[in-house]
């Protein structure tokens, strides 16, 4: 065989063998997550371990939808939390990227780097500051302190990415527009707007994962199970200190991935698009 091809096969074979290993690494916990939901709770700690239930069961499941759960209360809250962050997020985002897309100021290339550099500091960092302002303005225990708290992390990435996306839509489409007699609210609703889908969508989705997997500052602002949202509430009500209820936790774990699952499969040609286009102008 030919020296060259055969070092070509072996290569492409050390490839599909990492890759391989790579995509069992991934998606090792999510089968055990899937597993360890449907275990009763000797097979938890069984010697050596189930990794497939011998006796699988939806108990767990049915422990969350107990009257005395609070867990559809903390589902609840995280979906409300999160559409309204992603609503907000995308009506300052859309306004905000237009504005620095289509009109040139001074400082405005200033004003970019200032709305970048804001990511750049820590959560743990700006955690005791946040918690004291809301507490001083009476918003703790409050939903509206963590969708604040969440935009204050997500509109920077958002604004950039919907900037570099408007600065691929041509602006003579826009002057056609306002040529015809429409306002600048109507060209940005009524031509510019059905342009930026998959901005819009890669936005939402941003800010949806922001808001719906966030742990500290919903553990810090809310301490009430009837406000909470299900990151801390897992923590505090399954990982005690005399008990572990690992399946059950596993299986809120289970319930609240199915949501991103879905989002994914559904929008992932959108989130790509507007994600690597928003990067490449931006």
């Amino acid at each position: 065989m030919n020296p060259h091809i055969a070092s070509r096969r072996l290569i492409q074979l050390s490839s599909y063998v990492f890759l391989i290993l790579g995509l069992i690494l991934i998606l090792w916990p999510i089968v055990w997550t899937v597993s360890t939901s449907f275990k009763n709770t000797g097979a938890l700690f069984a010697m050596p371990p189930q990794w497939i239930p011998k006796e699988p069961t939806l108990q767990p499941y049915l422990q969350l939808f107990k009257p005395d759960n609070p867990f559809p209360i903390w589902f609840r809250n995280s979906v409300f939390v999160a559409v309204l962050t992603v609503l907000i997020g995308l009506i300052l985002a859309i306004f905000a990227g237009y504005a620095l897309s289509r009109y040139r100021f001074r400082g405005s290339n200033a004003l970019m780097l200032f709305i970048l550099s804001s990511q750049m500091f820590p959560t743990v960092l700006l955690l005791i500051g946040i918690y004291v302002f809301f507490r001083d303005l009476h918003l703790l225990n409050n939903p509206a302190s963590l969708v604040l708290a969440y935009l204050s992390f997500a509109l920077p990435f958002s604004i950039w990415m919907m900037k570099g996306y408007l600065d691929t839509i041509p602006m003579e489409m826009e002057e056609a527009g306002l040529i015809d007699g429409c306002s600048r609210l109507g060209v940005l609703f009524r031509i510019t707007l059905p342009l930026l889908a998959p901005a819009v969508i890669s936005v939402a989705v941003f800010n949806f994962l922001v808001a719906w997997s966030e742990l500290m500052f919903a553990l810090t602002l809310m301490t009430d199970d009837a406000v909470r949202t299900f990151p801390p509430g897992l923590i505090i009500r399954y990982a005690g200190q005399y008990q572990s209820l690992y399946n059950e936790m596993m299986a809120a774990s289970v319930l609240v991935t199915i949501p991103v699952i879905i989002i994914f499969i559904f929008l992932q040609r959108y989130v790509v698009e507007g994600m690597t286009l928003g990067a490449v102008k931006g």
